[in-house]
């Protein structure tokens, strides 16, 4: 076991271990934070670009409660899980968050962009217009020079991408190389959908208690079920690889 001042690597990757305060106080000053899934995790080994992004990453969060789970059972650990919902909770109640001009929110489309700002709205949180940019559909390698445009215009403090785990990442290591100033970048992808109301409400009970992947699955069990069957890959890839990096050449039979 590989650990460093609230830190473990873990398949390679430097997760924080830490608590909420800990991970904001440390994305306070710029960065790029991502939520890893255990449906995108286990593709370490055969999606590099991916990879690569949570390798750049300056924090990395314990979003996922089976890779927590495997992790502290294989390693005798008790590291605490960190939600991506948990974290997005902290980060709305940070005055410099809440200001109209200070965050740029970077939407997966229209229909959800309106549930999310309504909802924020109602939490006393204003976005204007200009704040709110719609995410086109990404490919391979990631273009995007009207975002970027956008950004060094505005130069907000804070991004924060809601768009998909495995596009997102990307998409913000992508923004950390091309900036030429140093916001922080929050990869929080579908955890205000939980509290919008555009995906299924989790209650915070349930998150704490690992339940989030299930209130998914009961919602739309044809799209959530086979991604989270799916994630049983990650087990298979932790117990050969634990805290080192698969390989591009790896490959992992369920």
């Amino acid at each position: 076991m590989k650990s460093h001042r609230g830190y473990r690597q873990i398949l390679g990757i430097r997760f924080y271990a830490g608590d909420i305060h800990g991970a904001l106080e440390r994305m306070r000053h710029g960065g790029l934070l991502v939520v890893p899934a255990a449906p995108a995790l286990k593709d370490l080994a055969t999606n590099p670009s991916y990879r690569e992004a949570l390798i750049h990453a300056d924090v990395a969060i314990t979003d996922s409660a089976f890779m927590v789970m495997i992790w502290n059972l294989l390693e005798r650990d008790s590291i605490r899980r960190l939600s991506g919902l948990e974290y997005l909770r902290g980060l709305l109640q940070m005055d410099e968050v809440r200001k109209p001009c200070e965050t740029l929110w970077i939407m997966a489309g229209p229909a959800n962009a309106k549930r999310n700002l309504e909802w924020l709205e109602e939490q006393g949180i204003l976005v204007p217009e200009d704040y709110v940019y719609m995410a086109p559909m990404y490919g391979g390698e990631i273009q995007d020079e009207a975002l970027l445009a956008r950004l060094r215009e505005l130069r907000p403090k804070h991004i924060i991408i809601t768009v998909g785990g495995g596009t997102q990442e990307r998409l913000g290591l992508y923004l950390k190389r091309s900036l030429e100033y140093t916001p922080s970048i929050h990869c929080i992808g579908a955890a205000i959908a939980f509290l919008s109301g555009d995906q299924v409400r989790i209650p915070a009970w349930a998150d704490k208690l690992y339940l989030g992947w299930l209130f998914r699955c009961f919602s739309a069990p044809g799209r959530y079920v086979p991604r989270y069957w799916e994630a049983r890959k990650l087990l298979p890839l932790m117990v050969r690889h634990r805290s080192q990096l698969p390989g591009h050449n790896d490959r992992e039979v369920a």
